[in-house]
């Protein structure tokens, strides 16, 4: 019996992007199945090579956003160089760059270029602000793009008034994860007959857009009528508990009944103070000093058992360090640990969806710089050996 591919097999992307934005996007397609060549420049290549933790010069955050991939390593400012590429073209479905904005279209490598040799080819273009515009041509990370998309904003502090970021890449993935997205809504759109595209992607733009549905609740009903509340989010805090910390969420009146049974005060949810979410809201700092400290009293192993036996909304703060031996996560095999050739023995998160006839799976190890350079050139029908010896390819 044949094993099933995945849902991507027989999709050819080549990846020109570098960080995270667009190398996640490839990735994830690389674990649904598409064959995704990176391509690098001579010299530092990809920056995420030499950041941060790393074991036998491969880096850990390298590892977890270019799985799956095969590494070609080309000089773009030779002619020849510029020649694999576009023979590299001709046999591919996507292509993902993020550079500056009109940085390959110097080079020849723009969407009208490279359509006029392939024109079902899906070109997908991330930047931090968009392609045009007044902050078109700065540079960015994620953490602008927090500060400049109002994410940071919402962070707030309500007790001090100061925003926070959020210590992740968030944008970052939030636009990886838009990307892969619409190249399949783009690949299913050639199926019926659209051809090839183009697909500019803002950073900024995936942001707001992530941020939007429930963050810019007051933002959204313009008149100024409207009846105000604080958004649902902006209640979350995090509780202190004898050994730790958890979170809960108490929107519904039975909801309210579970955190008084928890607490051991299940009396407290009969009190006509507190019988309705808008009687709770007039009346928070009454709840607060009847139940005292009672919620620091509790263990983390207490809190989880009764928040369980009362059907509370909630969980204890799971470090990273922990997460692998949860039951839940290794339930559901979320994690896959494998050796790496020169990384070791590494953890990594399998593709979140799991597809019923067409599984996707964790793909090869992320590669080597160039590893298969030599192999994809000569699938195009070019001299390794000569590239190789002129500087054109590493």
């Amino acid at each position: 019996m044949s094993t099933p591919k995945g849902p991507l097999d027989g999709i050819r992307i080549i990846d020109m992007s570098v960080m995270i934005s667009g190398p996640l996007s490839g990735m994830l397609l690389a674990d649904q199945g598409a064959d995704v060549i990176k391509v690098e420049s001579p010299g530092i290549g990809d920056m995420m090579r030499y950041l941060g933790t790393s074991k036998n010069g491969t880096t850990g955050i390298f590892v977890l956003n270019n799985r799956g991939k095969r590494s070609l390593v080309v000089d773009l400012k030779k002619p020849e160089g510029i020649e694999i590429m576009h023979k590299l073209i001709a046999t591919a479905d996507v292509l993902i760059q993020n550079f500056r904005p009109g940085a390959l279209d110097r080079l020849g490598l723009g969407y009208d270029d490279l359509s006029a040799i392939n024109k079902n080819l899906i070109y997908v273009s991330i930047s931090g602000f968009g392609p045009d515009g007044p902050n078109s041509g700065l540079r960015v990370y994620d953490n602008v793009i927090q500060s400049a998309s109002g994410l940071i904003s919402i962070q707030t502090d309500p007790r001090t008034g100061e925003p926070s970021a959020l210590r992740t890449l968030i944008c970052d993935k939030v636009t990886a994860l838009t990307a892969s997205q619409a190249i399949t809504a783009a690949l299913f759109a050639r199926e019926r007959g659209a051809g090839g595209q183009h697909i500019t992607l803002a950073m900024l733009d995936a942001a707001i857009a992530f941020i939007w549905p429930d963050g810019a609740m007051n933002d959204a009903i313009l008149d100024d009528d409207a009846m105000r509340t604080p958004t649902i989010a902006s209640n979350y805090g995090i509780n202190k508990l004898q050994d730790g910390y958890c979170t809960m969420s108490v929107v519904t009146d039975a909801e309210f009944r579970s955190l008084c049974s928890v607490l051991g005060v299940p009396e407290i949810a009969d009190d006509e103070r507190f019988s309705t979410a808008v009687a709770r809201g007039q009346n928070a700092g009454a709840f607060v000093e009847l139940i005292g400290g009672r919620l620091g009293k509790l263990t983390c192993a207490e809190f989880v058992e009764r928040a369980r036996k009362f059907d509370l909304p909630g969980s204890v703060v799971i470090s990273l360090e922990e997460l692998p031996d949860t039951p839940q996560v290794k339930h559901n095999e979320v994690f896959v640990e494998r050796q790496h050739p020169t990384a070791g023995r590494i953890r990594e998160v399998r593709s979140a969806p799991r597809f019923s006839k067409t599984p996707a799976v964790v793909s090869s190890p992320a590669p080597a710089y160039g590893q298969h350079s030599d192999d994809i050139v000569t699938e195009l029908g070019l001299d390794a050996s000569a590239l190789r010896a002129a500087g054109v390819i590493l």
